[in-house]
């Protein structure tokens, strides 16, 4: 039997921070990451793709704020804004991986499934909002426009700027992980839990809706990682290995983590919350729910012995 992988793609598997965001910007950055896949895939395993949205989601809300002020269409929430993002960046993922089988002459399907997932209304995130998506700001730009909205900015850890954050409740369960498992094992490649999945909560017993939040797509990919019995989980991100005292005279590389140290660091506070926090967290809760081991590295180094940081039991 194959061995199944989940593999998270970071934000800069579709759009850099350097760049504008075009169509064809995301196109050339997907079909990159979609080689990189091939590894994996060569190397015998069955894959599921979750990806981020951070950028995205962010550009569609911009734009849905544009579309209120001149033409006075009805703003959308956030969980929208997610399922969104979901259908284009799967689109995108979908097709660019489809061109790279082919010119590779492998045959398998690509199927992408709108993920909603499931979280607690009164889970404590939405007190204390803590998720970057969304363009760069400047400091000034980003005090005027929580002014004028009333949106909360925090300074990104690589003093990139200042980007909006938003609550990032804990996901509790996945929807069609039974379908996403049967389909990877049969041979499909299925791209799922896009942007962490959208965001529902039972507002009454028996019904769902959504809510104002995103989740994050590294816990949300961890957790469908356990729930589908996956082999390992792959935690692309744009460096090659997690370092402690990062961007220090003291910056160090690791190669191996055991979830001891792993929490260690986290209480040391040596990773950025909304950057490598959430993604140690996730190789965790991976390890401790399987036994098996979480690799955080960069897309490059996929697949390529010794690459990135492995996160173990023991």
């Amino acid at each position: 039997m194959k061995k199944l992988a989940v593999v998270a793609l970071g934000g800069n598997a579709l759009l850099r921070s350097d760049q504008k965001g075009t169509i064809d910007d995301q196109e050339a950055n997907a079909y990159y990451t979609a080689e990189r896949l091939l590894t994996l895939i060569r190397a015998d395993y069955n894959v599921v793709v979750t990806h981020g949205n951070g950028p995205q989601v962010g550009n569609i809300l911009l734009s849905n704020t544009a579309g209120n002020k001149l033409y006075g269409l009805p703003d959308m929430p956030l969980d929208i804004a997610v399922a969104y993002s979901q259908g284009f960046i799967g689109y995108v993922i979908e097709q660019q991986l489809r061109n790279v089988m082919k010119a590779n002459d492998l045959d398998r399907d690509i199927i992408s499934i709108i993920t909603q997932v499931l979280v607690d209304k009164n889970d404590p995130a939405f007190a204390n909002p803590t998720k970057p998506v969304g363009p760069y700001y400047t400091k000034e730009e980003s005090e005027r426009i929580g002014a004028e909205t009333g949106a909360q900015f925090a300074a990104d850890p690589r003093g990139r700027g200042f980007r909006k954050v938003v609550a990032s409740p804990k996901p509790l369960v996945i929807s069609n992980q039974k379908s996403i498992e049967t389909l990877a094992r049969a041979g499909q490649i299925v791209i799922a839990v896009g942007g962490g999945g959208i965001p529902q909560f039972y507002v009454e017993e028996n019904k769902l809706q959504g809510i104002d939040a995103v989740i994050d797509k590294d816990l949300a990919s961890s957790l469908l990682a356990v729930q589908i019995r996956a082999d390992k989980l792959f935690i692309l991100t744009d460096v090659p290995k997690v370092c402690v005292n990062y961007n220090t005279p003291q910056e160090k590389a690791i190669d191996r983590m055991t979830i001891s140290e792993a929490k260690k660091y986290l209480d040391e506070k040596q990773f950025a919350e909304g950057s490598m926090a959430p993604k140690i967290r996730a190789a965790i809760s991976f390890v401790e729910g399987t036994g098996k081991d979480a690799i955080i590295t960069s897309a490059d180094k996929l697949g390529i012995d010794n690459g990135g940081t492995r996160v173990v039991i023991v």
